[in-house]
């Protein structure tokens, strides 16, 4: 057998049916490295169907209500027949069904309600590759207060993989210390998947979704962006920041510090290569910058007062007054005599007047002017660093697309540029940041 190990986590939508589950045993089949596999619940097989864990919520709330729930126990049994009888298997999920519709009407709770859609998935997968079935309710454990038990589960999931060649571990779930099933909040299936690939040391983590890779911007901004061929952990933490939904910083934790790679591939085209996300690399990116991200719904608090670089204190001040107001800042980009508080303005609008007030009062500014309605866009590449001239490319894009810049903030490691534009200019500016990088040595 191959030395290698992989874990392998498969997305909602390539688990979706009987077609789906054959592509992802096809893929399994082909790499003997691919041992421990990770499956989330059946997602939607077309745009308006309902995803498993759905009905799993409608049916626990209908229990709760003393309705009758057979009907809609019926439909999630369907599912799980119509994938078992596609794949032509021996597998019988009556004991479980018939557990499941006994917790549900004694309101088990909804964590269990929502994990047994991964659970039973697990049981199918398994079956259908001749692995393992290992619940992770035996493996992943939470504390007194509902936080994920990182020791615990490391220790216990290292011991209990060691003897086991090949499983397959039902994402997004564990147990709390009374036996109770605990959902993780986000990005559930990717944080066990990681959970699993450090407990077996895994030479990559590869999880399989419906897109080759990670893309340089939002397709909904730009028509069909390139895919990022390697990205490090710092990169991705910049574009996740600033709104690109890959994978959740939780997920990217556990492996990051064994300095296991994730590899981000496509279940439909299994021979994309997709993204590498890396802790470092020497090698050189295709394009001076990695990626594009951005939001909207911005306020900038501008402060201008004469001498305030000689103030001691200035900046801490100010950012005391936010504080005393709970509103966290974005950014803080400043002059000589300029400070400039880049805030949600959700969180600042209802307390506007307030904080003015509060800043007069701590720092006697000579003016304060408000900007609202601004989006802020992250280019962030670690190709920047070595390239001249990255900046004023992003200037001249942006003004031949005739979009106004109202704030710039470079970070020292001269891996991000922050800009600021209003909100109505946000998608003109993407898309002329990515065709002056990536267009134009496309030569489209």
């Amino acid at each position: 057998m191959n030395n290698m190990k992989k874990v392998v986590k498969f997305g909602g939508s390539s688990l979706s049916c009987a077609a789906q589950m054959k592509k992802v045993g096809d893929i399994i089949r082909k790499d003997d490295a691919r041992r421990y596999v990770i499956p989330s619940a059946p997602g939607k097989r077309w745009s308006d169907d309902t995803k498993v864990t759905d009905l799993l919520y409608q049916c626990y709330d209908a229990a709760a209500r003393g309705e009758d729930i057979e009907p809609l126990i019926g439909e999630i049994r369907a599912r799980y027949q119509e994938i078992i009888d596609g794949l032509k298997l021996k597998l019988s999920l009556d004991d479980e069904f018939a557990v499941i519709t006994d917790l549900f009407r004694r309101q088990a709770g909804r964590d269990y309600a929502a994990s047994r859609g991964e659970y039973l998935n697990g049981i199918v997968l398994a079956n259908y590759l001749g692995y393992r079935f290992v619940d992770a309710a035996d493996v992943i454990f939470f504390d007194e207060k509902g936080n994920f038990d990182s020791q615990q589960t490391h220790q216990v999931l290292r011991e209990r993989l060691k003897t086991i060649e090949s499983a397959v571990i039902p994402g997004f779930y564990g147990a709390m210390p009374d036996g109770s099933i605990k959902t993780f909040s986000r990005g559930g299936s990717d944080i066990t998947g990681s959970i699993v690939a450090r407990a077996v040391r895994a030479d990559v983590y590869e999880n399989w979704t419906d897109v080759s890779g990670v893309l340089v911007t939002d397709p909904h901004l730009v028509p069909n962006p390139e895919v990022i061929e390697t990205i490090t952990y710092r990169e991705l933490r910049e574009l996740s920041y600033m709104g690109a939904t890959v994978l959740h910083e939780d997920a990217i934790f556990p492996v990051r510090k064994e300095g296991i790679p994730i590899n981000i591939r496509n279940t439909n085209r299994p021979d994309d290569a997709g993204t590498m996300i890396v802790e470092s690399t020497c090698r050189q990116p295709k394009y001076v910058i990695t990626g594009i991200a951005g939001k909207k719904g911005f306020c900038a608090i501008n402060i201008e007062k004469d001498m305030m670089n000689s103030e001691i204190g200035f900046g801490r001040r100010v950012l005391g007054v936010f504080e005393d107001h709970g509103i966290s800042f974005e950014h803080m980009p400043s002059g000589v005599d300029t400070l400039t508080v880049v805030v949600h303005q959700s969180e600042f609008m209802e307390k506007e007047q307030s904080v003015i007030a509060g800043l007069h009062r701590a720092v006697h500014p000579d003016t304060i002017e408000l900007e609202g309605d601004l989006a802020l866009i992250a280019i962030v590449g670690r190709g920047m660093k070595a390239k001249k001239g990255t900046s004023g490319l992003v200037f001249s894009a942006l003004a031949h697309a005739r979009v106004n810049i109202k704030m710039i903030d470079q970070g020292s490691s001269e891996m991000n540029i922050i800009i600021g534009v209003r909100n109505e200019d946000f998608e003109a500016a993407v898309k002329a940041i990515y065709d002056v990088f990536i267009t134009a040595q496309l030569g489209r």
